[in-house]
């Protein structure tokens, strides 16, 4: 074990749920003052958690020669990377700055969770070690943050659409974007899941014969995802034809979630898999 590697890695375990929580508060006090100076930083503060984050992920990597999914507390700070990752790219793609709050709050809560219960686990099975595998991972929990980060905005648009409906012009109605850009941005964000989903779905596809020579592709984790892949792959299909729009989107992407989620739940609590390594 390289003691002067692990200072770091521990260190930046302590301080990054300080800087989720530091960037979720400036996102979350623009979004109820909206000043000019907040708004141009918030952004420059979440790229550089977003880079100690991911130095933070690769020393544990090259520290423990093994991509950090070896744990569930492992996966939790992955999962807080990916969810702030995601949205980054989402909001350099739209340039709307407005709903930062209600995204990054999954990852501090994820990242809290790592750093307060993660371990220094150094005997892992050998076939966590391998790259491919962990790239495997990493796009899979991007494409999951993706269609998390679509149904939370399909909820701001029905919180939206109560509001509106009612009659109530207050504090959401001001701060949030229009219920088209909420529906663009859970579009958008559908789009990024499932393009990420695909590249793990390849990836996976090309490292399971070498990894599992005896595997079966009716695995239930892989036939779960490649459900939710076709729910995603025909709700983008029918938008791109024109046959999706409004709020019909919002329910393909709430619908679509309620499936990843149960199909999460279903293939890691009933279904016998080769995933199950720990």
């Amino acid at each position: 074990m390289n003691f002067r590697m692990l200072q770091p890695i521990d260190s930046l375990n302590i301080l990054l749920p300080i800087l989720y929580c530091f960037v979720f508060a400036a996102y979350l006090y623009d979004f109820f003052n909206e000043k000019k100076f907040v708004n141009n930083s918030k952004r420059i503060i979440l790229f550089v958690t977003l880079l100690l984050h991911l130095f933070y992920l690769i020393s544990r990597t090259i520290e423990f020669d093994h991509p950090p999914i070896t744990s569930k507390f492992e996966i939790f700070s992955l999962i807080a990377f990916s969810i702030s990752f995601s949205y980054f790219i989402l909001e350099l793609l739209t340039d709307i700055r407005g709903t930062g709050a209600f995204i990054i709050l999954f990852s501090l809560v994820f990242q809290i969770a790592s750093s307060l219960f993660i371990e220094h686990n150094f005997v892992v099975p050998e076939v966590l070690r391998n790259r491919l595998l962990g790239l495997h991972v990493i796009n899979a929990l991007l494409g999951y943050s993706g269609i998390t980060i679509s149904a939370v905005y399909g909820l701001l648009y029905i919180l939206l659409f109560k509001n509106l409906k009612a009659n109530k012009f207050g504090l959401i109605f001001n701060r949030l974007p229009s219920l088209e850009i909420l529906e663009k941005l859970s579009y958008y964000s559908a789009v990024i899941g499932f393009i990420l989903l695909t590249v793990a779905i390849i990836i996976g596809i090309i490292w399971l014969p070498n990894a599992f020579p005896n595997f079966s592709y009716f695995d239930p984790k892989l036939v779960g995802t490649f459900f939710v892949w076709i729910v995603y792959g025909i709700g983008i299909l029918r938008k791109l034809l024109g046959n999706f729009y409004g709020k019909k989107v919002i329910l393909f992407s709430l619908i679509g979630f309620v499936f990843a989620i149960m199909s999460l739940i279903v293939t890691n609590t009933l279904g016998k898999t080769f995933h199950s390594f720990y």
